[in-house]
């Protein structure tokens, strides 16, 4: 098997299923507008890593290395806008009776979460690097890989934005509703700080 994909199905559960960047956003939608108009968002969030595996998969690693200012300076912008998103979440307040679906992110601003998540870009790199035999057909590992990716992320990012509905209908209105958007802040702040230094 070109892919060891048991190993790599726990990485990927792992990674998936833990804190970072597009679980906390995930997770704050979800609080704001509620689990069921969040939708088309986690769908775009679960589809949009697919941006980022094939181009790895075919080669973009070597353009990396041929180009790494290129790539450097890639970090820096995906990071400037995890932590945009980080300030928008901090200075949102809970109100799923009153928030219009209308106003919920839809499946294209979704679609961009891991495009600029420093830790999706290091999840799939170390995919590709680590549980990949040398000469593996390209094809067949980067469809393993995009697979099990996805079947992670359509299991665990829903239950983030669950979670964040559950979370505002026992702190809305209330001082720790301020306290948990701040907290979520910070934390998705935390998980690209860890993933760029």
């Amino acid at each position: 098997m070109s892919v060891a994909i048991a190993s790599f199905s726990v990485f990927a559960a792992s990674q998936v299923g833990t804190p970072g960047p597009a679980n906390m956003v995930l997770l704050a939608t979800g609080a704001r507008f509620g689990f069921l108009a969040t939708l088309p968002f986690v769908a775009g969030v679960v589809l949009g890593k697919q941006l980022i595996i094939w181009p790895v998969g075919f080669g973009l690693m070597s353009l990396a290395e041929a180009t790494p200012e290129l790539f450097a300076a890639l970090k820096w912008v995906s990071a400037a806008y995890i932590f945009w998103l980080a300030w928008k979440v901090a200075n949102l307040r809970l109100n799923p009776e009153g928030a219009s679906v209308e106003d919920a992110p839809g499946f294209l601003a979704g679609l961009w979460v891991h495009p600029l998540n420093p830790k999706a870009w290091a999840m799939v790199i170390t995919g590709f690097t680590s549980f990949v035999s040398p000469g593996a057909p390209t094809l067949q590992t980067t469809a393993t890989i995009a697979i099990c990716l996805l079947v992670c992320q359509a299991l665990f990012h829903p239950m983030w934005s669950l979670g964040g509905d559950r979370i505002a209908r026992v702190v809305v209105g209330r001082p720790a509703e301020r306290y948990l958007m701040r907290t979520l802040a910070l934390l998705t702040v935390a998980s690209v700080l860890y993933v760029v230094f």
